[in-house]
């Protein structure tokens, strides 16, 4: 492997661990996980061919399925069920970036 491969898959992986940080960090601040989001598809280009590209996918799933089960939990909230079901949201969350990241560190993709 050459110094610029090498450099390159380093660089590859450390946007990606950075990602996730943003991600993590929307639990506590809030649209951090926006700009995480856009960095995934700026980058996303970048990371084809590699085991960077399966967690950009899961990362970008994890946003859109995010947000589209908080709002239909935040919508269910008028008739109750959405109370029980943020919770469930909130923890699959958490369960993604968790996941991800911990494959990310042991160097394998998302999808074996």
């Amino acid at each position: 492997m050459s110094t610029d491969t090498t450099s390159q898959e380093l660089a590859n992986k450390n946007i990606t661990q950075v990602i996730y940080g943003l991600y993590a960090a929307a639990i506590l601040v809030g649209l951090t996980n926006i700009v995480a989001v856009v960095m995934n598809y700026i980058k996303r280009e970048d990371m084809a061919g590699t085991i960077y590209e399966s967690h950009f996918t899961w990362q970008i799933r994890t946003f859109w399925y995010s947000l589209l089960w908080g709002v239909i939990a935040g919508l269910l909230c008028l008739v109750v069920v959405g109370f029980f079901l943020i919770p469930i949201v909130f923890i699959w969350y958490v369960y993604r970036i968790v996941k991800g990241w911990l494959r990310l560190t042991e160097g394998k993709p998302m999808y074996a």
